[in-house]
């Protein structure tokens, strides 16, 4: 019997919003696919978008120079659906998050909403009504990101867990230190790709998934984290990001911190939010200049500076590594 995730409990209001409401099906979503020798898995995935419940939205694919039948088949699925719903263009061929960065800085996209789509994963049918459901009713002009759980399988489908059940809430005291969930399940209203945009394309960053809830969070955006799982993501040696939970997980994050990792992708994270920085609310300019000034500190001042910035990491053991790192001073 298949085992299912914990229910959220009445006190989890800041990751999931109840009563959902309808969501008016004239919102258009664009699907950003990128694609890189992906035809052992895409089949399933784009089947699954097919399978969604929520039918107004158009397919972007940027493939990053596949070798293998990936264009093969998905012009087949252009063929059968029409090249006005599935958009094909030739991707930068310079990683995954420039691929997708090229999709949300693309002029020939236009749509209400924007959904991040990996090629190995499978969509639950409601993934993208689930996501509306909570957006919709937000004001255009306010960001807004939706995010999920996922269900994790293998490379044959079988279950083999959940990502983490977080259930503080997600905002820019967070995101400083820790993306929540993958870009795979994130749903985000024009308002949050306008802040994406602003990104020199030059910039490096991280990671699409935690500049989205970053940027979101600290210019006061409404970000919603769904305790409900939407898609089941498979866990294969060809994965470039696995999912982040168990004992071996904890162990890679803090050897991340200590190695100076995490200090280097908090100074790529700094020089982003140093383009949005007259966007952000007071409270989190106050947040990031402690932020910032107790990276720069003694090790009492820092600890005081970064206590009072309020940071945290959703777990508790994620926080003793957290502490463990700004005492060592590698955030």
């Amino acid at each position: 019997m298949e085992q299912q995730p914990p229910r959220p409990n009445q006190s989890d209001t800041a990751q999931i919003v109840a009563p959902i409401v309808r969501s008016p099906s004239f919102h258009e979503i664009a699907i950003l696919l990128c694609t890189y020798n992906g035809q052992e898995f895409l089949k399933e995935q784009i089947d699954s978008i097919l399978a969604q419940t929520y039918k107004k939205w158009t397919l972007y694919v940027s493939d990053d120079g596949s070798t293998d039948t990936t264009i093969e088949l998905l012009k087949k699925y252009q063929l059968l659906l029409g090249e006005d719903r599935i958009i094909i263009f030739p991707g930068p061929r310079k990683g995954f998050a420039a691929n997708f960065m090229s999709l949300v800085r693309s002029k020939n996209i236009n749509a209400d909403f924007i959904a991040f789509c990996d090629q190995d994963d499978i969509w639950v049918s409601n993934k993208l009504e689930r996501g509306m459901q909570h957006l919709s009713t937000s004001p255009a002009n306010v960001p807004a990101l939706y995010c999920s759980r996922t269900r994790l399988i293998d490379e044959y489908r079988n279950i083999i867990g959940y990502s983490p059940e977080f259930k503080r809430a997600p905002v820019f005291k967070n995101a400083l230190v820790q993306s929540i969930s993958g870009a795979n399940t994130m749903l985000l209203n024009s308002a949050a790709r306008d802040l994406l945009n602003l990104i020199p394309e030059s910039q490096e960053i991280v990671a699409h998934d935690w500049l989205a809830y970053l940027l979101t969070s600290a210019c006061g955006g409404k970000v919603i984290f769904d305790l409900e799982p939407t898609l089941e993501y498979r866990q294969h040696s060809g994965n470039i990001i696995g999912a982040g939970s168990g004992a071996k997980k904890k162990l890679i994050r803090l050897s991340k911190l200590i190695d100076g990792r995490f200090r280097k992708w908090s100074n790529l994270n700094l020089k982003a939010l140093e383009v949005v920085k007259d966007r952000l609310t007071e409270e989190n300019q106050k947040t990031l200049k402690n932020f910032k000034t107790g990276r720069e500190s003694s090790i009492l001042k820092r600890i005081r500076l970064m206590k009072k910035s309020g940071i945290y990491r959703q777990t508790f053991t994620d926080n003793i590594i957290l502490m463990i790192a700004v005492c060592l001073n590698k955030i």
